[in-house]
């Protein structure tokens, strides 16, 4: 079973290719999901209680369940406090991960794609034998956060500071075997990044994602694909060693990327693109 981690920035369409991955039957464990999860009151983690006594009783609602804000207010100022609470909730988080990608692989699943805007940056990319990143330039996704919302959304400067608090895209260029282009550009007009939301569907990003899709399709139907995943599936031990091949390949790749420094963003995005790979593929 391979691991593909997806990853993107806000605003970028990784939400919309997650759900175009969903729709092809592509198994998607979503961590922003299991973020939600794992702080519910009746969750078998206990991650609720664990920030309770961390944090006390005022981060929770009358309801028992946990107020986001409340909790936000105290942990966010405080460098302290908030590697406490990444302490708590990162580790329930993996914890659920691994148990969700230990069921695919028992059921019987060829790939999985673990979809997180912060693959790259809590090292999770280091488990992934491929990356996906769905690219778009810093003022498409400006433009797309100032729209979604409407006038009752974002301002200027919060959409401004919210993006300057993130990773940039062009700095997660290298660890990505493939990428999502999502820019406006794609869509024949300046315009377009103005009117297309983060989550609405482009032809070019869903004709990317379907190219993606056949080309994995393609090599697991091949003799060698479809051999090699029986035998890591009913042979725990080589699957194992497949999976550290893997890993290990992805490092190796990342590691010369990093070090063709001279190479540009465009050319970068142009080399690794969806369906340029699935081109060279068939």
């Amino acid at each position: 079973m391979i691991v593909v981690g997806l990853t993107g920035g806000i605003a970028s369409g990784k939400s919309t290719v997650s759900r175009l991955l969903q729709s092809s039957q592509i198994p998607v464990i979503d961590l922003d999901v299991l973020a939600r999860e794992v702080v519910r009151p009746e969750d078998a983690s206990g991650t609720l209680s664990k920030l309770v006594n961390a944090f006390g009783d005022s981060i929770l609602q009358p309801s028992g369940e946990l107020d986001r804000a409340a909790l936000g207010r105290i942990a966010f100022p405080d460098e302290k406090k908030r590697k406490i609470l990444n302490k708590i909730t990162h580790t329930a988080i993996r914890k659920r991960m691994a148990w969700l990608l230990v069921k695919h692989w028992l059921t019987g699943s060829k790939r999985v794609v673990v979809d997180t805007p912060l693959l790259i940056e809590a090292g999770l990319w280091k488990f992934c034998g491929q990356i996906m990143l769905v690219w778009c330039s810093p003022s498409d996704q400006l433009s797309r956060m100032l729209s979604r919302d409407g006038p009752s959304g974002l301002t200027q400067s919060d959409a401004e500071s919210r993006l300057k608090a993130q990773h940039a895209l062009s700095s997660k260029l290298p660890y990505a075997d493939v990428v999502l282009d999502n820019s406006s550009a794609l869509q024949g007009s300046e315009q377009t990044g103005s009117t297309l939301g983060a989550d609405d569907v482009s032809p070019a990003l869903q004709e990317q994602v379907q190219a993606l899709v056949k080309s994995w399709q393609k090599q697991q139907s091949t003799l060698f694909g479809s051999v090699s995943w029986l035998a890591c599936w009913i042979i725990p031990p080589v699957g194992i060693l497949a999976g550290v091949w893997a890993i290990f390949r992805s490092r190796a790749r990342i590691a010369a990327r990093r070090r063709a420094a001279d190479i540009s963003d465009d050319e970068a995005i142009q080399r690794r693109s969806a369906i340029r790979l699935a081109k060279k593929d068939n």
